[in-house]
C-alpha cells in the first residue's frame, strides 16, 4: 500500500466500557463572558510549537486533520432545502404535517429541550414526530434555514462534500457526543451529567466537576449507576501518542463559556495531569494564530467557545462567522494542500430532522447532523450519501496514520474515504468573506445564557 512520507519512519500501533438523565440546556448560568482577547485560564498552557507534519507517514496524502465541531443542528434544520440531497421542508408533528418555517439566524429567546429524554419523546417510537415538547423553546425546533441564510455554510456544501447520512453517536445531548469524537464511545453515558449547585458556573463536565455533579451510565449488563464524569477510557489520542503522532484539542478555557464541550476533561489521565493538559490542551481563542504560524500538529479537535458555537440562544450569523475565520485561515496557509477539515455538529439540538437514525447498539445512533469535509482533495460540489457518524473521522485518522482500532464503532465505521478524489492534485483555496449583517449582541448576557 502507498504511504505518503517525505521521510522513512515506522509507525507503530493500538487497543470499552458501555445512559439517562433529562437536561433541558446545556447554556452556562452564571459564567461571565470575557472578549475573546481574553484568553485566561486556571491551566497554564504550553506553547505550541511548530510541527513538520509531513515527517509522518500517511496512507493518503492528508497530513492534516482538522476535526471541526460545533453545536445544535439537525440536517434539515441547515440543509433540507439542499440540491440532491435527502431533506424536506415540512415535518410531522404528532402525526400531523407541518411546515418547516424560517430559522433564526440572530439571537433566539431561548434554547430547545434536547436532553437524552427529549431525544426519546422526539424519535416516538421511529415516528419521528416528537420534536415539540410543550417548552417555551419548542416553537424553534420546526424551522428551517434557506441558502441566503447561512450563505457561507451554503457556499462550503456547494463547493465541497456533504455528507447527507451522518448522524450523531449517541441519541442524547452534548457530553456523550464528544467522547465519541474522541474515543468511539461515551463510558456508557446518555445524557450531560447532572449539574447541582454554582461551582464554577456549571461550566465543566468534566473531572474537575464539584462532587455533587454525577452522569448516569449505563453498565453493560443493562443496570445504571450515578458516577462522576470522569472516565478512564482509551481515546485517540492515546493511540495517536503511542505512535509518535502529535496532536492537539482546541476549546474554551475553563472560565469561559464552551468549557463543557472539552471532551478529555472527562478524562483523568488527561484533567488530572498537568503535564499531559498542558501538553495537548490549548485555547481555541489562539486557534488562528497558531494556524497562521503553522503551529497545528497532525491532528486538530476543536470546540468553539459557546457564544459562537451555533447553539441555541446565540447568534448562527456570528457562529458561521467564526467557522469562516478557522477555514479560511486554513486555506490561507501553509498546511492547506495537505488538509481534511471535518466540519459537523455535535447533536440534533431539538431541532426537526426526518430520517430515522439507524439503531447499531444501545447509543445510537443519534439524530442526523451535517458533515461537510473540506479539503483542496474533497471532490467538488459532491453529495454523499454514504453512512456516517463521529466514530467515522476517528476511523479516517485511524486509517491514515495506521494507529489502530478503540472499540466496536470505529472498527465498524467508514472511514469516509469516498469523500476525496486523490488522484486529482489539490485545488486552490477558496477562502470566503465573513458576513457584516450579523445582529444582535456576540458575547453579552442573552436570555437562558
Amino acid at each position: 500500500m502507498r504511504r505518503f512520507s517525505n521521510h522513512v519512519r515506522v509507525l507503530p500501533a493500538a487497543l470499552l466500557v458501555v445512559g439517562a438523565a433529562c437536561l433541558s440546556r446545556d447554556v452556562p448560568t452564571t459564567v461571565s463572558a470575557p472578549q475573546p482577547t481574553a484568553t485566561t485560564s486556571s491551566t497554564p498552557r504550553s506553547p505550541a510549537r511548530v510541527v513538520d507534519a509531513s515527517t509522518f507517514p500517511t496512507k493518503w496524502p492528508i497530513k492534516h486533520v482538522v476535526f471541526l465541531i460545533k453545536e445544535n443542528r439537525t440536517f434539515d434544520n441547515m440543509y433540507g432545502r439542499f440540491p440532491g440531497v435527502n431533506g424536506v421542508t415540512y415535518g410531522w408533528d404528532q402525526g400531523t404535517r407541518r411546515p418547516l418555517e424560517r430559522a433564526t439566524v440572530g439571537p433566539m429567546k431561548s434554547d430547545i429541550p434536547h436532553c437524552y429524554l427529549c431525544a426519546l419523546a422526539a424519535y416516538d417510537g421511529g415516528s419521528m414526530d416528537g420534536f415539540d415538547q410543550h417548552d417555551p423553546g419548542s416553537g424553534y425546533a420546526y424551522t428551517q434555514f434557506r441558502r441566503g441564510e447561512i450563505p457561507n455554510y451554503w457556499a462550503l456544501a456547494e463547493r465541497y462534500v456533504l455528507f447527507d447520512r451522518f448522524f450523531s453517536s449517541e441519541t442524547g445531548p452534548s457530553f456523550p457526543n464528544h467522547l465519541y469524537s474522541i474515543a468511539a464511545q461515551s463510558g456508557g453515558a446518555h445524557d450531560n451529567p447532572r449539574r447541582t449547585g454554582a461551582a464554577r458556573g456549571s461550566n465543566t463536565f468534566g473531572c474537575d466537576a464539584p462532587p455533587n455533579q454525577l452522569v448516569q451510565i449505563t453498565l453493560p449488563d443493562g443496570a445504571t449507576k450515578m458516577v462522576p464524569p470522569c472516565f478512564e477510557f482509551p481515546t485517540e489520542g492515546d493511540l495517536l501518542t503511542r505512535a509518535g503522532i502529535p496532536w492537539a484539542s482546541y476549546g474554551a478555557t475553563e472560565d469561559q463559556r464552551g468549557y463543557i464541550w472539552s471532551a478529555y476533561s472527562a478524562i483523568r489521565r488527561y484533567r488530572e495531569s498537568l503535564h499531559r493538559w498542558t501538553a495537548h490542551m490549548r485555547p481555541v481563542d489562539g486557534l488562528v494564530a497558531d494556524i497562521r504560524a503553522n503551529r497545528l500538529p497532525p491532528v486538530t479537535w476543536v470546540t468553539p467557545r459557546f457564544e459562537l458555537s451555533d447553539h441555541p440562544p446565540y447568534s448562527m450569523c456570528y457562529g458561521e462567522n467564526w467557522t469562516t475565520r478557522v477555514v479560511d485561515a486554513i486555506m490561507r496557509s501553509s498546511m492547506w494542500n495537505s488538509t481534511a477539515i471535518f466540519l459537523t455538529w455535535d447533536d440534533y439540538g431539538g431541532f426537526y430532522d426526518h430520517v430515522r437514525p439507524p439503531r447499531v447498539d444501545g447509543f445510537g445512533l443519534g439524530f442526523r447532523v451535517p458533515l461537510i469535509v473540506i479539503s483542496p482533495y474533497a471532490k467538488r460540489g459532491f453529495v454523499d450519501h454514504t453512512l456516517g457518524e463521529f466514530s467515522s473521522v476517528v476511523r479516517f485518522v485511524e486509517d491514515n496514520w495506521g494507529v489502530g482500532r478503540l472499540t466496536r464503532r470505529d472498527r465498524r465505521a467508514r472511514d469516509l474515504h469516498e469523500a476525496f478524489d486523490f488522484d486529482a492534485g489539490p485545488r486552490r483555496p477558496d477562502p470566503l468573506p465573513v458576513r457584516t449583517d450579523c445582529r444582535g449582541p456576540m458575547w453579552g448576557q442573552l436570555p437562558g445564557g
